[in-house]
């Protein structure tokens, strides 16, 4: 088992909204070292956190000052069945990895979110989701898991072994084990044909239904004080690719977008009175592109500018108004926002944690600048998402707590009720999850 001095420092998360001091960072190669630190830390008295990327902007993952499991030695594909889709990975792959594998087999994941750094274990445990209105989110696509559990030991489940840990486990939030494998239903790999054009804000809230039946894959992206919005729409093509030069690439993802896009936000930090005309500049200086390539290429773009973010799920047909509330709060906010709006869509799901759980939905998630004033903001998007019936992303920045989650959430005590029955001491509990799921001996 391996522990690095070196590692053994403060725990930050991407976002810089949590920080954590472990006792101890255990890197484990394989599953008896990982049972082995899990049985360690319950001796010692400490709680146990698998890490990944760090990339939730909620303390989801935070080992706070108990042992920090860092799954970084756990990454790649075991084995895949290019005639059945089935595809088993280890907890701990990068989406960025797993995907390059799965395409080198002529598979891909069925849909994803736009950023790649994190693990697949994470990514299902806070309930990822990409957009497109036929579509779940990640863990949607999860067809078998392998934990292990508070004493060490190891267990499989699925639809038919199992089933009401995996129905919990699906999107578990790491309080049920730590997930050692992860068998995806995959699809043959599969271009994209990208569209990406400016519209006015209010035409797309007006046509967002319109829009989202109409295309594999819907979003818009708004600056919150300006009238503009950027429409995508991505859409499976049979063509083979025809991606953007690498020229245009580089200018239009690098440079616009991450550095130039970094020192306006950098510009309006230090002189705030110039964020709302920056703001407006933003958007206007959105132009129009289309191209095709290889769907994972389409679904993530690089991200590398630091900012904060929360997001809400809405039943879908209240998204139009959820905005249009947002951009009158927004003008009246006294720090001014920085960061463009996203607006995505699901079909509903089963998955009992799931922000989509039985209902079709549409996400917005609010973003500031790193360093820029945020809670204001925030916390009324959070009044607004309240009366609207939202489900906060649980990776995301939120103020919810049990005793308001259970009522958004039909199974969200049977949830906890196999929560108790895998580890009733708490073995991977946290102060998050203390505050969105209750205490561990009290599951109901």
């Amino acid at each position: 088992m391996q522990r690095d001095p070196a590692t053994e420092r403060p725990w930050t998360n991407w976002g810089r909204t949590a920080t954590a001091h472990p006792a101890r960072v255990v890197s484990p190669r394989d599953t008896a070292e990982a049972a082995e630190a899990i049985r360690a830390a319950a001796r010692d008295g400490l709680r146990v956190r698998p890490i990944g990327s760090g990339h939730s902007f909620s303390a989801v993952a935070s080992p706070e000052s108990g042992v920090a499991l860092d799954l970084r030695h756990w990454s790649g594909i075991i084995h895949a069945d290019p005639r059945t889709g089935l595809v088993a990975v280890h907890g701990g792959t990068p989406l960025h990895v797993l995907n390059a594998e799965l395409d080198s087999l002529g598979l891909a994941m069925a849909n994803l979110g736009d950023i790649d750094q994190q693990t697949i274990a994470g990514a299902i445990s806070t309930g990822t989701h990409g957009t497109g209105a036929g579509l779940g989110g990640l863990a949607t696509q999860v067809e078998a898991l392998e934990l292990l559990l508070a004493d060490g030991t190891e267990v499989r489940c699925s639809p038919s072994e199992n089933p009401e840990l995996f129905a919990a486990a699906r999107l578990g939030l790491g309080a049920l084990g730590v997930i050692t494998t992860v068998t995806l239903r995959c699809v043959p790999a599969f271009a994209l044909a990208a569209e990406e054009h400016p519209a006015p804000l209010e035409d797309v809230l007006d046509d967002f239904h319109g829009l989202a039946e109409a295309h594999d894959h819907f979003e818009f992206h708004w600056f919150p004080h300006s009238r503009g919005a950027m429409v995508k729409r991505n859409n499976r093509h049979a063509g083979p690719p025809q991606p953007l030069h690498p020229v245009r690439h580089f200018l239009e993802y690098e440079v616009v977008e991450n550095r130039l896009f970094g020192a306006v936000c950098g510009l309006g930090r230090s002189l705030p009175a110039l964020v709302r005309p920056l703001n407006r500049f933003c958007a206007a200086t959105w132009s129009s592109r289309s191209y095709r390539d290889r769907s994972y290429r389409v679904f993530t773009t690089p991200r590398r500018i630091r900012f904060v973010e929360s997001e809400y799920a809405f039943p879908r047909e209240v998204v139009p108004d959820v905005v249009r509330e947002l951009r009158d709060v927004v003008s009246r906010l006294a720090d001014p926002v920085m960061f463009p709006v996203e607006v995505r869509v699901a079909r509903a799901d089963d998955v009992w944690l799931s922000t989509a759980h039985g209902r079709d939905t549409g996400y917005v998630a609010v973003h500031q600048y790193l360093g820029m004033p945020h809670r204001q903001y925030f916390d009324a998007f959070e009044a607004i998402a309240r009366d609207a019936g939202g489900r906060p992303h649980w990776g995301k920045v939120h103020r919810l707590d049990a005793a308001a989650l259970s009522g958004l959430y039909p199974r969200f005590d049977d949830f906890r009720q196999v929560r108790a029955s895998v580890d009733p001491g708490g073995v991977f509990h946290n102060s998050y999850l203390e505050r969105v799921l209750g205490p561990v001996d009290n599951p109901t």
